[in-house]
């Protein structure tokens, strides 16, 4: 399926350490997002951030830590996006969850034909 138009972006910022049910909470999420339809999702490990508590959390050999910032993020429609917000919130204790709309240019798979 060939996809282009104005979509609706998530993203919720976590720590590396959040879990859910004993598991990674950004592995949680993804599965969570997969489950409820939405075409994709991706989690990035930040090298550095800080949150509500403002405790800088970054990858530096002086400073390492290992809990990081994580950012999930998942492009879909108005509907699927908000379809599985609700269980999304109810696995994050703390945290951020945006939403921005996007043009998406082209999303396929790559063994669908493009059209000239």
């Amino acid at each position: 399926m060939r996809v282009a138009g104005t979509m609706l972006l998530v993203r919720i910022f976590i720590k590396e350490t959040d879990q859910f049910q004993g598991r990674p909470l950004y592995l949680a999420l993804l599965e969570s997002l997969k489950r409820g339809g939405v075409r994709g999702g991706t989690a990035l490990r930040g090298i550095a951030g800080f949150g509500a508590h403002s405790g800088l959390h970054t990858d530096r050999i002086l400073r390492l830590t290992h809990d990081l910032p994580v950012v999930v993020e998942a492009v879909d429609t108005d509907e699927n996006i908000h379809a599985v917000l609700p269980e999304l919130e109810g696995m994050i204790d703390s945290g951020l969850i945006t939403f921005e709309h996007v043009q998406v240019i082209r999303y396929a798979h790559p063994n669908q034909k493009k059209h000239s």
